[in-house]
């Protein structure tokens, strides 16, 4: 369970959660499947064999109660649940623009995985760049997460990896390779870590989704390039 709630707390957290899905059946999600990654910290060990995701990745943004947003991750008969941040502007419509500040809401794609030990790109992507496979797979995230985004000091914003996400069939994604502070780096929509976890379950972020440590080991073991992620709110949107 998250760090700083007992039992009895995240339970109730968990059966609101199947309630706010838009449809439990339509997830697969019962009472007894509700098994929960999100935590703060970090943790050792792998995750290599971690079974293969099953269904779209799904977000839930709670607008009101931020810390209420959580994800869903089907592996199989399997649902874990788990703790997300979002933009600290609030969220767009799906399909209408990407901005700065806001969550995107729709359907999306993963087109690229990075961690420091994991590098998968969509093949388009990596001719965009301009540079080998070989140098982004030794460099592409190691740069990015040296990025000092706020001028505090303090780098690895991304946490422990990265995962891109591109639209389907919505406004086109008008994301880049750039050099932002002297750094390479791939701009996208993302599940990322943090470097401070008690932003996860926060409306804090770029309008990137942020998830703790253990949960992105998860991911990063079981995402694999092409998975569907579904991300929604429980209120009106920014058209």
């Amino acid at each position: 369970m998250p760090i700083g709630e007992n039992a009895a707390t995240w339970g109730q957290r968990c059966r609101l959660a199947m309630r706010r899905l838009p449809s439990p059946a339509a997830v697969g999600i019962g009472a007894g499947l509700c098994l929960v990654l999100a935590g703060c910290g970090g943790g050792k060990g792998g995750n290599a064999a971690a079974p293969p995701i099953t269904g779209p990745i799904r977000i839930n943004l709670d607008l009101k109660d931020p810390s209420s947003s959580f994800g869903v991750l089907p592996r199989g008969e399997e649902r874990k649940l788990f703790k997300v941040g979002y933009g600290r502007n609030g969220v767009t419509c799906a399909g209408s623009r990407f901005e700065e500040g806001y969550t995107p809401l729709g359907r999306f794609k993963v087109n690229a995985i990075l961690s420091p030990t994991r590098f998968a790109m969509d093949p388009a992507l990596i001719k965009q760049s301009g540079k080998s496979e070989a140098e982004l797979r030794r460099t592409l995230f190691k740069s990015m997460n040296a990025i000092d985004f706020n001028g505090d000091h303090e780098i690895g914003e991304y946490g422990i990896g990265y995962v891109s996400l591109a639209p389907v069939g919505g406004v086109k994604q008008p994301f880049r390779f750039d050099t932002y502070d002297g750094k390479f780096r791939w701009y996208s929509f993302a599940i990322h870590g943090s470097n401070n976890d008690t932003r996860i379950g926060q409306k804090v972020t770029g309008g990137c989704v942020n998830v703790a440590a253990p949960v992105l080991q998860t991911l990063l073991a079981s995402v694999q390039l092409g998975d569907e992620v579904v991300v929604s709110a429980n209120g009106p949107c920014t058209p």
